[in-house]
């Protein structure tokens, strides 16, 4: 065995130079929806609360989500979050969620999925069958349950921010697609939910660039409309999130199938946890769905939530829900990246 090959097998990580920045985290998937869970590296909170800390992330910070969410590190539908103190001491954390364009107000895998892991690793004491965890997210509190059994996970629920209708059957001209129905929702952040059968769009992988095409001038579309979207206490939510397109269900026992298309033209491979939020309300106002009455939600890649409405409440003008989604996360490894200061590329960057 040759001496150098004898030195490959006693390789060890932390052997990288000391001086270099080191960023730890854990990278997870919730349907098949990426979530990189960053431990290390990024700045600690200097402001009370979740938006004051997203705020600190956007206008000082941006180069570190660039850094682990593009390219050569990341790719062009990497998705992730950072941790921080809860709102309020009865929360347990707060989070802030992070993709190829910016910084989102709610993502429901990644509540699904970090759930999952303040169990796994200890973060928070165990109770079974239910672990109940208060989390911290942009729009505000969830409260995730998560069903654990002889000491594992077996899947998470939460209950997610008061839900609403903006708009049914809206219109919007769209460059090469012309006059396009959707309906306007919140469901943590906001949607323009569209029938693909109405623009004879099959919602299949094979049209996946056609999707992102098609979502992404909807979504400019609306967002260049006259269309008003305020959220009703909170500035820093009041923008268009992404397109959902809704179709018929490709697998059996499902009740329908979910695309988003979100940030930067990111596809989502789950249903979308904020986006089946934002679903609630439109089957609660349309009488499609009663109080504790189930759906079932397929993605783009068959991966499924399972949805439903706890209760109704008044959220400032508007009639909303409070939904509940069902999914299942897996933890995939565990990096240290780091950053060579010689390195080229230390904002990274995306060939798409």
């Amino acid at each position: 065995m040759s001496e150098v090959y004898q030195r490959i097998l006693k390789t060890e990580f932390g052997q990288l130079p000391k001086k270099w920045q080191r960023y730890q985290t854990i990278d997870m998937h919730t349907g098949g929806e990426p979530l990189r869970v960053i431990l290390s590296g990024f700045p600690e909170p200097e402001g009370s609360g979740v938006l004051a800390y997203r705020r600190l992330l956007q206008e000082k910070h941006d180069h570190l989500r660039q850094l682990l969410m593009f390219e050569p590190r990341g790719h062009a539908d990497m998705y992730g979050c950072v941790l921080c103190p809860p709102n309020t001491e009865d929360g347990d954390f707060g989070i802030v969620f992070l993709h190829n364009e910016g910084y989102s107000t709610m993502c429901g895998h990644a509540i699904i999925a970090i759930a999952t892991l303040a169990v796994e690793l200890g973060w928070k004491r165990t109770t079974e069958p239910i672990t109940t965890l208060l989390i911290d997210a942009p729009c505000g509190r969830i409260k995730a349950f998560v069903q654990v059994t002889n000491g594992e996970v077996q899947k998470v629920t939460f209950h997610g921010v008061p839900s609403f209708v903006l708009a049914l059957d809206a219109e919007v001209e769209v460059p090469g697609l012309g006059i396009v129905r959707y309906d306007l929702a919140y469901g943590g952040a906001y949607y323009a939910y569209v029938q693909a059968a109405l623009l004879g769009l099959e919602l299949v992988p094979a049209n996946y660039t056609r999707l992102i095409e098609t979502g992404m001038a909807i979504k400019r579309a609306v967002m260049n409309s006259d269309t008003s979207i305020e959220h009703p206490f909170e500035a820093d939510l009041s923008f268009l999130y992404g397109t959902i397109f809704i179709g018929s269900p490709v697998s059996d026992g499902v009740d329908s199938r979910n695309v988003c298309i979100f940030a930067d033209g990111e596809v989502d491979r789950c249903p979308t946890g904020s986006g089946v939020s934002g679903r609630m309300p439109i089957h609660w106002k349309r009488k499609e769905l009663g109080l504790g009455e189930e759906m079932e939600i397929e993605s783009l890649i068959g991966s499924r939530f399972r949805a439903s409405i706890l209760k109704t409440t008044q959220y400032g003008p508007y009639e909303a829900v409070i939904p509940i989604v069902e999914g299942q996360a897996s933890i995939t490894g565990q990096h240290e990246f780091v950053l060579d200061p010689r390195d080229p590329f230390p904002k990274g960057f995306f060939l798409r």
